[in-house]
């Protein structure tokens, strides 16, 4: 073998390989992409199989159930299969109870949501004193004992009560009301209890949109004029809209639910007047001759309101191209 030989085949063996065949070098299986995706599928499948055992598989037991008719656990298939979806077009109580619970959301939500974007606004102020002492004293009650609360509602509207007792020193009526006893008062009692619980919780939402809000648009605002209620309602109001709708479908998906306040402060009377939707179902369910199946049918339509509603608020709110 000469030389020359030699040194042609060293050449040969130090030359790439072809470009039709090279295939680059391998790469690694398990690189950082790779990773982070498996590392957020580990923690996002076990919540995901949690949501699914303890909530889409109990409402779609809760849909067969609704298709069926009987006392306890002594159910059968109904006919026909939407009979209790149609019983509530006949239900005399069911339809209080809706009119009750949209008389709460008409008048409560609307009010509760317009006290807490004022309340914001005010303690959101940099020159207030005392700011933490007022937000706290405000927050406070929706973090108070349901039942503590309602026997001290109970005990201020109670026919010898606080609130009688100085309506009738000031001369404002002549003789106690029964504010409990009659179905309008005993819903304005509800209502009341309903604001005093729930405006703060809203307000703090508020405050944290306001955060957010462009003070140069405030000051732009301020030097060409505006008073504070115009920089209030044509400034900080529009900024402030992706909140207002947050806080209006949550407002309105728990008065849609209404419970507890209805059971632990009225108790549902006088004669169902103030009993809600989520009350009339708990007492088919539990307590008059236990109904699952129609029980069933109204929490289905109950969802179904709560998702319309929903739908149109984000509908409304949502503003964009």
């Amino acid at each position: 073998m000469t030389a020359k030989t030699t040194e042609r085949r060293r050449a040969r063996k130090n030359q790439p390989p072809p470009l039709d065949n090279y295939v680059g070098p391998k790469k690694p299986w398990m690189n950082n992409a790779r990773r982070r995706s498996l590392t957020g599928w580990g923690f996002l499948i076990p919540a995901s199989l949690v949501i699914v055992v303890v909530s889409f598989i109990p409402m779609i037991q809760a849909f067969f159930l609704s298709m069926q008719t009987g006392r306890g656990s002594r159910l059968d298939w109904a006919d026909p299969l939407w009979y209790n979806y149609e019983r509530m077009f006949s239900d005399e109580i069911f339809k209080l109870t809706m009119q009750n619970t949209f008389i709460y959301l008409i008048i409560q939500v609307p009010i509760m949501l317009i006290l807490a974007m004022i309340l914001a606004n005010l303690l959101n102020n940099p020159k207030l004193k005392f700011k933490a002492f007022w937000r706290t004293a405000i927050f406070l009650p929706c973090a108070v004992s349901l039942v503590s609360y309602s026997l001290v509602f109970r005990t201020l509207f109670a026919t010898d009560g606080f609130v009688n007792d100085m309506l009738t020193g000031i001369g404002f009526i002549d003789q106690p009301i029964n504010w409990l006893g009659q179905a309008g008062t005993a819903r304005a009692v509800l209502i009341l209890g309903l604001l005093w619980r729930w405006t703060g919780y809203n307000m703090v939402f508020f405050l944290a949109g306001l955060q957010n809000v462009d003070y140069s648009s405030i000051e732009a605002a301020r030097m060409d004029g505006a008073n504070s209620w115009q920089t209030f309602w044509y400034v900080t109001v529009p900024q402030l809209k992706p909140m207002i709708v947050l806080t209006a479908i949550m407002s309105t998906n728990g008065t849609l639910q209404l419970f507890d306040e209805s059971w632990a402060l009225t108790q549902g009377g006088p004669a169902y007047h103030t009993m809600s939707m989520s009350h009339y179902l708990y007492e088919i369910s539990f307590q008059k001759n236990p109904n699952f199946g129609y029980a069933s049918a109204i929490s289905y339509v109950i969802l179904i309101l709560v998702a319309v509603l929903a739908f149109i608020q984000m509908k409304v709110g949502d503003k964009r191209d």
